[in-house]
């Protein structure tokens, strides 16, 4: 259900709708409080209503929350306001890393300067035991200044919470692959085996994640597509990439 501009929950003033996944949507905001502009993320009506899942996901955003990186958009509230539920995040502004692609190779040195701070935002949410689980070039925002922002850390997998939907491809995580003959919509192709096989992962699966848009960032593709999601999913468990020479 989307949510009118001037509309008020709490604080926060709806001002526009930014985005939408499989958790629900996302929207531009006004805290009117600290007077500031602000993402805001609206759980769906089918998660709110799932107590076991609303409790895993408010115990997984407040241990992002807990991520100082400047690589990483801060949280900076988990709410309810009238049945909604939410979490207030950095609004940042920038292009994400698919567009600054456009889907052509970079210099090395930007690829250098930018998969720094990626895999710095990482290396301390593994540390914190936080599993993104949705690493993309479209969860990656450059700023003007060439600064990275990883997105999305609040939709993120808590080591040592079990669930039986960490046994689905997807998980709990915004992206939702939609498919139509011959076409592959979504993040399938970055996404480690066991993710795409749906088994349950750990930070390893962001490691071969971030070595995927590396890939992307070096060659202007990614290393592993088909003309299927049951073709993509077979090739990223069965082949090896091209080599980036032969396409750089």
């Amino acid at each position: 259900m989307t949510i009118a501009p001037g509309i008020k929950l709490g604080r926060y003033e709806i001002r526009s709708q930014i985005g939408e996944g499989g958790m629900g949507e996302v929207y531009l905001a006004q805290d009117s409080q600290l007077d500031r502009i602000v993402a805001l993320k609206i759980l769906s009506t089918e998660i709110a209503r799932d107590q076991q899942r609303l409790y895993r996901f408010l115990q997984e955003a407040r241990a992002a929350s807990k991520l100082k990186s400047a690589n990483v958009a801060h949280i900076y509230e988990i709410g309810e306001v009238e049945g909604h539920h939410f979490i207030a995040m950095e609004y940042v502004e920038g292009e994400p890393l698919n567009k600054r692609m456009g889907g052509r190779p970079m210099e090395a040195a930007q690829i250098v300067k930018l998969g720094i701070q990626i895999a710095r935002a990482l290396d301390e949410a593994h540390a914190k035991g936080i599993t993104h689980r949705d690493i993309k070039p479209q969860n990656i925002i450059v700023t003007s200044d060439a600064e990275v922002k990883m997105l999305d850390f609040g939709l993120a997998k808590l080591s040592g919470i079990p669930s039986e939907n960490d046994l689905t491809p997807d998980s709990e995580l915004a992206t939702k692959v939609k498919t139509s003959p011959g076409i592959v919509m979504g993040t399938v192709s970055y996404m480690s085996p066991e993710q795409s096989m749906g088994r349950d992962v750990d930070h390893r699966t962001d490691i071969f994640s971030l070595g995927v848009v590396l890939y992307e960032m070096a060659t202007g593709r990614v290393p592993f597509s088909g003309a299927s999601l049951t073709e993509t999913i077979d090739r990223i468990v069965h082949a090896q990439p091209e080599a980036i020479a032969r396409l750089n």
